[in-house]
């Protein structure tokens, strides 16, 4: 077990915030997450954060997983006092931070969010998991499933995933899964790449639009330029911001920005009802 007492950092909001799903509330109010092929369980009262793992395992791989060398309450004093609207969506999005995910499996992830809902995206996601990925054993002794390589999806069918609940979707993942086992897409080149390029080259992949190559770039490459617009964002800019999301303000974190918004539009009317 390692504890760490943490500012600016709430499990419960980013397991909501729509970056991660394969992030989920235990019964007894512990978290557990899966990222890649490793395996987290934590819990968090107030600022204490009990992360069960060694102080090893921490280090090299989960403090860079939670952005915690990122300062998020600087991030947050950024945000223009007479702004009204990003003023109230930190108040309640204030422990949100953005992922170090997994460049892969961020690509096949927001294939399969596209016209889907998070509920529906996390039952997709462990369904392909479940079918594909390699069953491994926690230090703890709970059994999971790795997310499936590019090499074990590439040999399907392009309706494969559809027993998945994937849909459509599904030949997105299986020619994406083929173009990356067979280096004639190469991650890792695009990880080297800054945000515009790399949005360049992921808008290359079949089924790979505006918004699912930003949301690629943010939650995969950290690329905090990067401002993903889906419904609820397009809403909150034609009725907040009609002269224009105020881009030079907070240029280099408007993709944190989105977070907060996001988040807000998702869970702030809840927080206000209480």
């Amino acid at each position: 077990m390692t504890e760490k007492i943490l500012e600016n950092f709430s499990i419960a909001q980013i397991c909501e915030s729509g970056q991660c799903f394969r992030m989920e509330e235990m019964q007894d109010g512990r978290y557990r997450v899966i990222a890649g092929n490793r395996y987290l369980e934590l819990e968090q009262q107030g600022k204490v954060v009990r992360f069960d793992c060694s102080e090893v395992e921490y280090q090299n791989f989960w403090r860079h997983y939670f952005d915690i060398e990122t300062d998020y309450g600087a991030i947050a004093a950024q945000i223009n006092p007479n702004d009204r609207y990003l003023t109230a969506a930190i108040q309640t999005a204030w422990g949100v931070r953005i992922l170090n995910q997994d460049l892969w499996e961020m690509i096949v992830t927001f294939l399969i969010s596209q016209q889907n809902n998070i509920v529906r995206i996390r039952r997709c996601i462990k369904n392909i998991c479940e079918a594909y990925g390699e069953t491994k054993t926690a230090s703890n002794g709970v059994s999971y499933y790795a997310f499936p390589t590019p090499e074990a999806l590439a040999g399907l069918e392009e309706d494969d995933l559809m027993a998945c609940n994937l849909g459509y979707r599904s030949k997105y993942v299986v020619r994406t899964a083929k173009a990356v086992a067979s280096d004639e897409v190469d991650l890792e080149w695009i990880g080297s790449l800054n945000y515009q390029k790399a949005r360049t080259e992921l808008l290359k992949l079949f089924g790979v639009g505006e918004k699912v190559a930003d949301c690629i770039c943010l939650f995969a490459l950290h690329h905090l330029d990067a401002f993903p617009v889906d419904t609820h964002i397009r809403q909150v800019l034609e009725q907040h911001y009609k002269r224009g999301f105020p881009n030079r303000r907070y240029k280099g974190i408007r993709g944190i920005m989105q977070q907060y918004i996001f988040y807000y539009e998702l869970h702030g009317s809840e927080k206000e009802s209480r």
